[in-house]
C-alpha cells in the first residue's frame, strides 16, 4: 500500500471553514498548548463507510462548530465533490450505515421538550430512517427501530428490532437485558416489514444466524427468578434449554447480566450449527470463547482465554458477507486481538505500519470484492482518523478533530498497581510533556460497571496539555477484568472502590511521578459521585474535586420498576442505581476541599436535582464557601454541543488553575 500525497475531501476542514476562535490561551489556560475552542468541537468527521459494491462513500460530517451533522455521499472514483449532501431538518442525522449497495439506514433526533420530569425521559425524540440513493429519497420508519443484522443472502432486506434506534448500553437499568423486543424483516424497497419473532422476558436477547433465523435466547423466569439459556436449530419453532441456570436472587450472578458481553457472539461461516459463545464456565474467573454445537446442545472447544481479562467480543472477516471468525477481543493496553486468521492479521499489521500513530485500528467497512475499504484509527495521538484504501493505495479522508496536531498530544501508559488489600488494579496514565513530578488529576468514568479501555480521551488529553498527569483507574466493579474484580466492588461504592482510586494516586506519588500536594479528582456520572465522595474523605489526598453530572443522592434515584416480583440481586442493584455504599448527600458535613459541580438541566439519567439538592445541603451544613456550581442549559447526560463544552472546559481549567487548594493545582 502507498500513501497518496493529497488527502481527500477538502482536508480537510480548516480553521476558516469551522469559524473557530483560536485566540491565545487565557490566564487560566496558560499552560495549555491547545485552545479550549479546539477541544470543544463536536466530532468533525464522525463516521465514514464504503458501500458494499465499492462505488460510494458516505461521510457523516459536521462542517461548522455550531452546525448540525450532514450526510455526504461521494463516488469512490471522484472524491472532488459530493454527489449528495443530505440533512434531516428539523431533525439531525446522528447515525448512518450502508445496508445495501443503494440503501442507507440510520437514526435522527430533535429536541421536543425543555425539561424532563422522570428518569430516562429524554428531551429529544428519535426516529429511524432509510435512504434510497438511486431515487434520492428519504423515508422514515414508523416506530423506534434499530438494525439487528444484515441478510447477505437477501440483499434487499435487513433485520430490525423495536425500541433500539438508540440502544442503551449504560447498564443503568438492570432489567433492560430482559426487555421484550420484536424482530422484523424489513424490505428496503417498499419500507414494509414482516414479523420474524416477538420476544418476551423468558426468551430475550435473541441472536440470529446469517439467514435471519433466531438461534439463541437468554431470559428470566418470573417464577424461579433464574437466568436461563436456550437454543434452536433452523426451522424449529420451539426453544431447547442448555447449560446451567443462575439464581438472580444471588448477587454472585450479577456479572452475567450487568457485564453485557457474555452469550452467543457468532456462527461458524461454513456450518451454522456451530456457534461461538463467551462464558466463564466451571467457575473460572475470566470469560473465554467457546465453540457450541447446536446439534447436540453441548459446549465444545475452549478457543481462547486471556490471562488478565475477559474475552469481550469477536471480530469476523472484513469482507461483507464473509462471517469467518478472525479474532477474539479482550481489554489490555488497548482492545487487544487474539488472531485466528493469519491473512487478516497480516492485513492489520500492514495498516498499522502505514497509518501514523496507529493504535486502535479497525476496518469499519469494505467492498465485497475486497479492493476498497475504510480504515479507522484512534489512540492517544489520534482523535480518530479515517482512511480509504482503494486498489492498493491509501489516502486520509478526515479526522474527528483536524485542528489538533498529533505532536501536541500525550502518550498513555497502561499500568497495573496494587490496592491496599492486594487486588491488582488496571489503569491508564496520560503523561504530560516535561519533567515530573507533575500535578495529578484522577479521572473516572461513569457506569461504574463498564469497561473503559483508553484510546483517545479528550478530557484527559486536554488536562495533559495543561500540564496535568491523568490517572484513569479501572477500579473494582469495572467490567472486562474478570468476575472477581466485578464482585469485589459489590456494595463498595465510596468504600473499597474509592480506596482503589486513592491507592492509584498514592502509587504514582511513591514512584516520584506526582507532587503529593497537587492532586485533584474529576469524574462524570458515577465518576461525579466518586468526586463528591472524594471531597468528603478524611485525611484527604485531594486538593479539590470536579463532579460532572454527579449522583449526589443515589437513594433518591431508586425506582423499582417491577414491584414485588423483582429478583433480589437485581432489585438491590436497582436501588441507588447500583451505588450501594456511601450516599454523599448524607455526609455533606464532611466536605473539606473546594468542589466544582456541573450539570445539564435536562439530564434524564442523573436528574438536575442532584446538583440543586447538594448545593442546598452544602449551604445548610455551613460548607457553602467550598462549592462552585455550573448549570449547562439544554444539556442531557452526555450530549454536549460546542458551546456547552467550551463553557465546561473553560470553567474546569480555571477552577484547577486558580481555586484548587492554596494557589491552585
Amino acid at each position: 500500500m502507498k500513501l497518496l500525497k493529497a488527502p481527500l475531501m477538502a482536508a480537510m476542514v480548516g480553521v476558516s471553514i469551522l469559524g473557530l476562535s483560536v485566540a491565545a490561551p487565557s490566564e487560566a489556560q496558560a499552560q495549555s498548548s491547545i485552545p479550549v475552542d479546539v477541544w470543544s468541537l463536536r466530532n468533525v468527521v464522525n463516521a465514514v463507510q464504503v458501500s458494499p459494491d465499492g462505488k460510494h462513500v458516505l461521510v457523516h460530517i459536521n462542517p461548522t462548530k455550531d452546525g448540525e451533522y450532514l450526510l455526504q455521499i461521494f463516488r469512490t472514483d471522484d472524491l472532488s465533490e459530493p454527489v449528495r449532501t443530505l440533512a434531516a431538518d428539523p431533525m439531525e442525522i446522528i447515525s448512518a450505515r450502508w445496508v445495501s449497495d443503494n440503501h442507507i439506514f440510520g437514526s435522527a433526533w430533535q429536541e421536543v421538550r425543555k425539561r424532563v420530569t422522570r428518569p430516562e425521559e429524554n428531551h429529544r425524540s428519535f426516529k429511524a430512517y432509510f435512504y434510497n440513493l438511486e431515487e434520492n429519497k428519504f423515508s422514515t420508519v414508523d416506530g423506534n427501530f434499530g438494525i439487528e443484522g444484515l441478510l447477505p443472502n437477501e440483499p434487499n432486506h435487513i433485520l430490525i428490532g423495536t425500541g433500539n434506534a438508540i440502544p442503551d448500553s449504560s447498564g443503568v437499568d438492570p432489567f433492560a437485558a430482559f426487555r421484550p423486543v420484536s424482530y422484523y424483516k424489513f424490505d428496503l424497497r417498499s419500507g414494509s416489514r414482516k414479523l420474524v419473532i416477538k420476544g418476551n422476558e423468558k426468551y430475550s436477547n435473541l441472536a440470529f444466524d446469517i439467514d435471519g433465523n433466531p438461534r439463541y435466547a437468554e431470559g428470566y423466569d418470573n417464577e424461579t427468578k433464574k437466568l436461563s439459556y436456550y437454543f434452536r436449530r433452523p426451522g424449529e419453532g420451539s426453544w431447547t434449554q442448555f447449560g446451567d441456570e443462575f439464581d438472580l436472587d444471588d448477587h454472585e450472578n450479577l456479572y452475567r447480566v450487568l457485564g453485557g458481553f457474555q452469550g452467543l457472539v457468532g456462527f461458524d461461516d461454513k456450518d451454522t450449527n456451530i456457534g461461538y459463545i463467551i462464558d466463564n464456565r466451571d467457575g473460572e474467573d475470566k470469560a473465554a470463547l467457546y465453540k457450541f454445537d447446536f446439534t447436540s446442545g453441548d459446549f465444545g472447544e475452549k478457543m481462547f482465554q486471556a490471562e488478565d481479562s475477559d474475552v469481550m467480543g469477536v471480530q469476523t472477516h472484513s469482507i461483507p458477507g464473509n462471517n469467518k471468525l478472525v479474532a477474539a477481543m479482550y481489554p489490555g493496553a488497548k482492545r487487544e486481538r487474539h488472531w485466528f486468521d493469519e491473512e487478516e492479521k497480516a492485513l492489520y499489521e500492514a495498516l498499522e505500519q502505514q497509518i501514523p500513530y496507529a493504535h486502535q485500528i479497525s476496518i469499519t467497512s469494505r467492498s465485497r470484492d475486497g479492493n476498497t475499504m475504510i480504515v479507522q484509527n484512534s489512540g492517544p495521538r489520534d482523535p480518530g482518523s479515517f482512511w480509504m484504501v482503494k486498489d492498493g493505495q491509501m489516502a486520509k479522508l478526515g479526522s474527528r478533530n483536524p485542528l489538533i496536531n498529533p505532536d501536541q498530544l500525550s502518550d498513555v501508559k497502561y499500568i497495573r498497581y496494587e490496592a491496599r488489600d492486594g487486588r491488582m488494579i488496571p489503569a491508564y496514565v496520560t503523561v504530560p510533556k516535561g519533567e515530573g513530578p507533575f500535578p495529578l488529576v484522577v479521572q473516572h468514568h461513569g457506569g461504574p460497571h463498564v469497561n473503559a479501555v483508553q484510546g483517545y480521551n479528550e478530557i484527559g488529553q486536554m488536562l495533559a496539555s495543561a500540564g496535568y498527569m491523568v490517572l484513569y483507574p479501572q477500579n473494582r466493579i469495572s467490567t472486562g477484568w474478570g468476575k472477581s474484580h466485578f464482585d469485589a466492588g459489590y456494595g463498595e461504592h465510596g468504600l473499597a472502590m474509592q480506596d482503589d482510586k486513592d491507592d492509584g494516586a498514592l502509587y504514582l506519588i511513591e514512584q516520584g511521578l506526582v507532587d503529593p500536594d497537587r492532586v485533584a479528582f474529576y469524574g462524570w456520572s458515577y465518576g461525579g459521585y466518586a468526586a463528591l465522595v472524594a471531597s468528603q474523605r478524611e485525611d484527604n489526598i485531594y486538593q479539590c474535586a470536579i463532579a460532572m453530572a454527579g449522583v449526589s443522592d443515589p437513594a433518591k434515584s431508586y425506582r423499582n420498576r417491577r414491584g414485588t416480583n423483582s429478583p433480589k440481586a437485581l432489585d438491590d442493584w436497582g436501588k441507588r442505581r447500583g451505588m450501594i455504599g456511601v450516599n454523599p448527600i448524607e455526609d455533606v458535613a464532611k466536605a473539606n476541599i473546594p468542589l466544582l459541580m456541573a450539570h445539564g438541566d435536562v439530564d434524564s439519567r442523573v436528574r438536575y436535582y442532584h446538583l440543586k439538592d447538594y448545593k442546598s445541603a452544602l449551604e445548610k451544613a455551613g460548607k457553602g464557601s467550598l462549592g462552585q456550581f455550573l448549570t449547562l442549559k439544554g444539556v442531557d447526560h452526555n450530549n454536549l454541543m460546542f458551546d456547552h463544552q467550551q463553557q465546561l472546559y473553560t470553567k474546569m481549567l480555571d477552577f484547577l488553575a486558580n481555586d484548587c487548594g492554596p494557589g491552585g493545582l
